[in-house]
């Protein structure tokens, strides 16, 4: 496969995989963000890196997601190259409190990378062969992240073990990628 493995397109292998993670979480063998998060209220405490804006507070609440905290992680998670926003992906902010609660960790989140614009994205795809043109950044799918606190292969490990979406170690950047695509690592 060509490319980072971490957004590139899914193909048939891919496809079938992510067919056979999702049928093993119906099962109980993965864990579902309701296993690990439990029904209380979902919460994050996240950090822009690029713009030092956060969040911090509960994103899930009473059964259902709190559309105005949505709306806010949206805006810190945007492309700040190009002041771009997107809706993102819920079950990212579920992959991220549910990493953050396994870890124990007190400290927030620092976002290296959330949601790409598809120029953002093919410029570093040109500078940067790791770096896919297909990548779930543009589909508000995916963040680029540390734990403060955190060891970035801790929590790789921890992510990787949990099956809830891909995860790519970039332990010389000294950050991890975290998708809600289908259950893959690099």
């Amino acid at each position: 496969m060509q490319g980072c493995p971490c957004c590139d397109g899914f193909g048939r292998r891919n496809l079938l995989r992510g067919a056979l993670g999702l049928g093993l979480a119906c099962t109980g063998i993965a864990p579902a963000p309701a296993q690990v998060l439990g029904g209380g209220p979902r919460s994050l405490a996240i950090q822009r890196i690029q713009t030092g804006e956060s969040f911090e507070g509960a994103y899930w609440r009473d059964g259902r997601y709190d559309r105005e905290a949505l709306q806010q992680l949206d805006w810190v998670f945007r492309d700040p190259s190009l002041e771009e926003v997107t809706p993102m992906d819920p079950r990212l902010f579920d992959l991220l409190a549910a990493v953050a609660r396994q870890m124990d960790a007190t400290e927030g989140y620092q976002v290296v990378s959330g949601y790409r614009a598809p120029e953002t994205n093919a410029a570093r795809a040109r500078e940067s062969r790791r770096v896919s043109r297909a990548s779930l950044h543009m589909s508000g799918m995916a963040a680029d992240v540390r734990l403060v606190g955190r060891e970035s292969m801790g929590m790789a490990r921890l992510a990787a073990e949990m099956q809830m979406g891909g995860v790519g170690l970039y332990r010389r950047d000294g950050f991890v990628h975290l998708d809600c695509g289908p259950s893959r690592r690099w």
